[in-house]
């Protein structure tokens, strides 16, 4: 073929290896793979007559060009056989040693015009080419795991790389069908340099024993849509690996929030390094499974042994999105509701609300118009909090103000019976501040929902040091019954998801303050390489840029961490009233409605 970069080497026939010797192989390149590994080697061409055994029975290709991608690629254990390459691509271990020595071998086989690509993810793409006889012709070729479906490409340039090598490789890029994003050379670029950061706290987070490894995954996917939680992927990506990466982008930084926390170095060096080995934050059945099995550390089905108190009847304060969405939630699950608000109009618009929101989804065949209205006849609106005397258990959400909060569960305190419980649906405030604004802070919790709630599975449920056993055991026998997942968290500062969701959105702010890269590269970054439903720029608009800002506030307040300073374009933009869809204008500019 005449194809511009037609031969294309790959040193290393691991995962990433062979996944990028898969998708030049369909693309019609010739294909040399190498690695000093038989067994290596072997399972690289069992992966790939696998895939295309696969291809051809989904109707994808036809057997003959099966035939003709398998006889593209060829693999070799010298180096030597990269002498004829138009381009190759090293995916050996992330050490220097191990890649200094391929480039070093490379310079004395492959033609001066022929590019050289490092597959690191953390290591400097600047010092490998120094090293090199042509460091102009050396750049990073980021791929991402699972190559053949993930679409971003990070393509990264040193100081020292020629222009004409990008391009070859932006078109080939293309020609893969793959998105390039072009980025400086600094340790995880863009998708890894927010990712691991997020990874890290999250090893952080389970280390210290403030909520389960099964609760940090669930709250991970299910309150931000991700694909897989942190911790599951940490064992994906090999614990060895990210500890690598961390390091790498430490020793630059110097951010605490990119130092490893110890358990990635203590299971490293105990062999347990996830899914390859068998054994890492989870329990596999096997070296190499994506298959979970029961270990010491897996909950018991009957851990909740303390008895719950009766729910029968709910009490909703507050008259916004939230509020009305919460008492839906609870109305659709059988429980009859008192919605109260600030006067009887406002309950009453909020009801309107609810029913607007039944509607669509009898429009939607969600339901029937008879689910409807004994749906809507559970929910009483009231215009004060008087109406919650009888109910079971009351829940705010009002304004995001502790003043506020605390005012009105001491009103609650008055009003609601003996033995009812008092939930806050804060996602940013102490608990225990509301709790003792109480004559029974025992009977205070927090159930953090996520918005819209008739939508969103994750209940975030916040002990204080005062709640009591049977308060707990009550809220999460409720959040089961409204068909919502609750997990287990303490009383700090973002719970679990916007512990971990926060940092990684002001890194992100700080990626673009720092001229490293565009908003639009950053958000495709981790929609394309890390399967984000949203890019974080794409979110911050959404949830709204003066509420990061107090969220991020209120973080860097509670850890004193300076790596969770809010970032000062974070700060200017609110101070302009830059605040995000809802004002027209945050980091992107809306259409007015």
């Amino acid at each position: 073929m005449d194809t511009p970069l037609s031969t294309i080497a790959v040193v290393g026939l691991g995962t990433m290896g062979a996944g990028i010797a898969d998708v030049l192989a369909r693309s019609g390149r010739e294909v040399i793979g190498i690695d000093i590994s038989e067994a290596a080697a072997t399972r690289a061409v069992a992966a790939l007559e696998a895939s295309t055994a696969r291809a051809v029975a989904r109707e994808r290709i036809t057997e003959e060009e099966r035939q003709d991608v398998l006889a593209r690629f060829r693999t070799f254990s010298d180096l030597q056989a990269a002498a004829d390459a138009d381009l190759v691509i090293e995916v050996v271990p992330e050490s220097y040693e191990a890649k200094q020595e391929v480039f070093r071998a490379l310079d004395a086989v492959v033609r001066p015009e022929a590019i050289i690509a490092t597959g690191t993810n953390a290591l400097s793409v600047t010092r490998l080419a120094a090293d090199s006889a042509h460091p102009e012709r050396v750049l990073g070729l980021h791929f991402f795991t699972p190559v053949q479906a993930m679409k971003l490409v990070e393509i990264v340039s040193s100081v020292l790389t020629a222009p004409q090598a990008v391009a070859a490789v932006t078109d080939l890029v293309h020609d893969l069908n793959k998105e390039p994003v072009a980025v400086g050379d600094r340790p995880g670029f863009v998708a890894d340099g927010l990712l691991f950061g997020y990874l890290n706290q999250a090893a952080a987070m389970y280390e210290a024993k403030y909520a389960s490894r099964e609760d940090i995954d669930a709250a991970m996917q299910l309150g931000c849509g991700l694909p897989m939680g942190p911790l599951a992927l940490l064992d994906l990506i090999g614990i060895d690996t990210a500890r690598t990466v961390l390091e790498a982008m430490y020793s630059e930084s110097r951010d605490r929030l990119h130092a490893p926390a110890p358990i990635l170095k203590q299971l490293s060096e105990a062999g347990l390094t996830g899914r390859k080995s068998g054994r890492g934050f989870y329990s596999y059945d096997a070296p190499g499974s994506a298959t979970v099995v029961r270990d010491a550390l897996t909950p018991l089905e009957s851990a909740g042994t303390v008895p719950g108190r009766e729910v029968r009847s709910v009490g909703v304060a507050g008259s916004g999105t939230m509020a009305s969405g919460i008492a839906e939630v609870f109305a659709k699950a059988g429980y009859d509701v008192v919605l109260a608000a600030r006067s009887q109009e406002k309950a009453d618009t909020a009801k309107a609300r609810i029913a607007k929101s039944l509607t669509r989804s009898v429009d939607k065949g969600r339901m029937t118009a008879e689910a409807r209205e004994e749906t809507l006849a559970r929910i009483t609106p009231a215009g004060a909090l008087d109406a919650f005397a009888e109910v079971d258990l009351a829940l705010e959400a009002v304004a995001e103000d502790l003043d506020v909060k605390r005012q009105l569960f001491a009103t609650l305190d008055k009003v609601c019976k003996p033995g009812a419980v008092l939930a806050t649906t804060t996602s940013s405030l102490p608990v225990v501040a509301v709790a003792r604004a109480t004559s029974r802070p025992q009977d205070v919790i927090g159930m953090h929902f996520f918005n819209p709630a008739p939508a969103m599975k994750l209940v975030e449920i916040v002990r204080t040091v005062l709640t009591a056993d049977d308060v707990h055991a009550t809220v999460r026998e409720v959040t089961g019954k409204i068909k919502k997942h609750p997990v287990d968290c303490g009383d700090r500062a973002g719970f679990i998801v916007n512990a971990l969701l926060f940092p990684y959105l002001n890194n992100a702010i700080k990626m673009v303050q720092e001229h490293y890269a565009t908003l639009d590269d950053i958000d495709a970054a981790m929609k394309l390489g890390g399967g984000y439903p949203m890019g974080p720029f794409e979110l911050l608009d959404v949830v709204g840029l003066d509420v990061s800002l107090a969220i991020e506030q209120v973080l860097h307040r509670e850890f004193r961490d300076p790596g969770l300073a809010p970032a000062p374009l974070l700060e200017h933009l609110v101070a302009a009233g830059c605040l995000g869809r809802k004002t027209g204008r945050g980091f992107r500019e809306y259409a007015r409605r």
